[in-house]
């Protein structure tokens, strides 16, 4: 931590542009001077657990699937589930401040960044998006509520949820005074952020755009009793966010012999409309767009079928091969790129640094550890099951977010 006489107290006019929504000023001078906690300390995690149990009383979040996930993340069994995974026999603290920014099209990610800081022992200040997701109020009420309860007051100075424009000062100004960045955005969000310097000892972690993959093997598919519960999953991994989410699967893979996939396509593609038709609501544009992107394939790629939709909420365009750089050919809000190999093995030479998560249905935990083991691929951080592609990990874009957020001291 830095000494109290290298505090500064910012001048800038630009700051007072800055909106802390959890209602408590932020006083630089003392925030630079906090100690760190230990990572999953017992004050951390009886916050968290409360904020979780106090998003599930509120009627808001039944309208919420994310926000209802988020609170059930943040309950003391997972907690401790995570503490025991991760917290090792040394000696950890938080680095410090914690400066957060979280991506403008993922309304509830700022919540997961949020709770990873105070899990690691830091001092947070997390940006939300400039949209007014009413997941985001729902959220911040609830924190607000309980800095106001005298057990978690503690909270109030450590924990600071804030809105601003693009005032690069203010960018400016906590950068330079954070001990590590954690950034969440596209490319060109990430470059303009990194443009504001951060002190020499400080350290960016960078949650980049990034692209995902599902593998249906088709005869698995077809032993599934409760195809309805496998169309929903997948609704959930792509739909609940328009398919903006770095998790969402946009290219679908489909594994066996021409009848079974035939078979297996059209059972799924049917049950997934019937939830998309009389659950999903699509701005006009990205109907548009999704066909351009359709004929810009179809264009490109010999071979290439594009499927029959039903009111454009899904869109499918059949590939013959899967040509490098596909990750750049995506669309959303229901796009869907298709391939039928004969071998898993067949995406690898595409799999690049873009790839996040891979899901599945079909084979073992073990067969897909020995697959990414033995192919050694430059991306795909993830591997799990249709439906968990949301579900928020201390381990994720191949960090190990425990270790990038805390500082370990030697005592041998």
């Amino acid at each position: 931590m830095r000494k109290s006489e290298d505090a500064v107290t910012p001048t800038h006019l630009e700051l007072r542009e800055l909106d802390v929504l959890t209602g408590y000023e932020i006083d630089f001078s003392a925030l630079i001077c906090a100690r760190p906690f230990t990572p999953f300390d017992s004050l951390s995690i009886s916050f968290l657990h409360d904020l979780g149990n106090c998003l599930i009383r509120d009627s808001r979040s039944k309208n919420f699937p994310d926000v209802q996930s988020f609170a059930f993340w943040c309950s003391n069994r997972n907690l401790r589930e995570l503490s025991d995974k991760h917290f090792k026999d040394i000696v950890r603290f938080g680095k410090g401040i914690a400066f957060h920014i979280a991506p403008n099209n993922v309304p509830v990610n700022f919540a997961y960044s949020l709770a990873s800081g105070v899990l690691t022992g830091n001092v947070n200040i997390v940006r939300v998006p400039s949209n007014m997701y009413p997941q985001i109020e729902i959220i911040v009420d609830s924190i607000k509520s309980l800095m106001n309860e005298i057990n978690h007051s503690w909270i109030r100075e450590r924990l600071y949820v804030v809105r601003y424009g693009h005032q690069k000062a203010i960018t400016d100004f906590l950068s330079a005074h954070c001990d590590v960045r954690i950034i969440w955005g596209g490319d060109e969000a990430i470059a303009n952020i990194r443009s504001s310097p951060l002190s020499a000892k400080a350290s960016d972690v960078v949650f980049a755009d990034r692209y995902s993959v599902c593998v249906i093997d088709a005869k698995s598919y077809q032993l599934v009793e409760n195809k309805k519960r496998v169309a929903r999953d997948f609704y959930n991994d792509t739909y609940l966010f328009d398919q903006n989410a770095c998790t969402a699967p946009h290219l679908v893979v489909w594994l066996g012999n021409e009848d079974d996939v035939k078979t297996a396509r059209n059972l799924f593609w049917e049950n997934l409309a019937q939830i998309v038709v009389d659950e999903y609501k699509m701005q006009e544009i990205r109907s548009i767009d999704k066909l351009v992107s359709a004929y810009r394939l179809a264009s490109i790629h010999s071979g290439t079928l594009i499927e029959n939709s039903i009111n454009n909420l899904i869109v499918r365009v059949l590939l013959k091969q899967l040509p490098m750089g596909l990750e750049k050919d995506r669309s959303d809000s229901g796009f869907f790129i298709e391939y039928i190999a004969t071998s898993v093995s067949e995406i690898c030479n595409i799999v690049n640094r873009k790839f996040q998560t891979l899901s599945f249905l079909g084979f073992d935990n073990k067969f897909w550890r020995n697959f990414v083991t033995e192919n050694r691929m430059l991306g795909i951080d993830r591997v799990v099951p249709i439906g968990k592609t949301l579900d928020f990990s201390l381990s994720w874009d191949g960090y190990d977010i425990v270790s990038m957020l805390t500082r370990q001291v030697n005592t041998d």
